[in-house]
């Protein structure tokens, strides 16, 4: 038996919030590698090195602990991975292609995919609970809203006149959630510059213009044909 360190008269010796951390490092870990149906709180507790009535100060339940770790980790991942790069570019379409290459080149240095940790959470909690629900839809929308936003300034700047920004948006979202989706399957990041690839030929400025012109026609046909009915 080692006997315990001496502790200085009216020196706290206790880090509340160095202890909630570390449990949030330890679920935000564990939620990615293993999922959180399949991580216990017993788990959890033995990781982080906590006792079940710290843990439970802090969150009540798993599912408090799983709200913080979506509302504070997930959020601050996709709002560094994504909206500042994307707000510090020249442009929408620079600011994509540089999360996409930064992205793919951290993976390739790492040597496997784990996968995007709001990808993975929204897979596997949307439908289980409306909370979790709203709490990634909440993320997602703000994604989207950055990047809109970026072609709202590039439309002011006499760039993009053709671009539809929530269109755009969405497409870029959906098109690095895909990838992100196909390179953990395949542990392969070259699939991100793959769609990086196919999202910059379908949504370039010209393929926006000649998909209305298309649509526009379409619809006169469609009109035509009602008319003669």
């Amino acid at each position: 038996m080692t006997a315990r360190p001496k502790v200085r008269p009216g020196k706290r010796t206790n880090d509340p919030e160095g202890l909630r951390k570390r449990v949030l490092d330890v679920a935000e870990a564990s939620f990615q590698a293993r999922g959180y149906h399949a991580s216990s709180l017993g788990d959890l507790m033995a990781a982080a090195g906590v006792t079940g009535g710290a843990l439970h100060h802090h969150f009540p339940t798993k599912k408090a602990l799983a709200l913080a770790v979506i509302e504070e980790r997930v959020a601050a991942a996709v709002e560094e991975t994504w909206i500042a790069p994307l707000q510090a570019a020249g442009s929408a379409r620079e600011g994509v292609r540089s999360v996409f290459e930064a992205v793919a080149t951290e993976l390739e240095q790492q040597g496997f995919v784990r996968g995007c940790p709001l990808n993975n959470l929204a897979h596997e909690l949307s439908l289980a609970d409306p909370d979790f629900r709203a709490a990634l839809a909440a993320i997602f929308s703000a994604w989207r809203e950055a990047i809109a936003d970026k072609i709202r300034a590039d439309q002011q700047a006499g760039r993009e006149q053709d671009t539809d920004p929530q269109r755009f948006a969405a497409l870029a979202a959906a098109t690095y959630s895909g990838a992100m989706s196909m390179a953990k399957t395949a542990q392969d990041s070259g699939v991100l510059r793959d769609c990086l690839n196919a999202l910059e030929q379908g949504a370039s400025p010209a393929s926006s213009s000649k998909g209305g012109a298309i649509a526009k026609r379409r619809r006169r046909v469609l009109l035509r044909q009602h008319r003669v009915v």
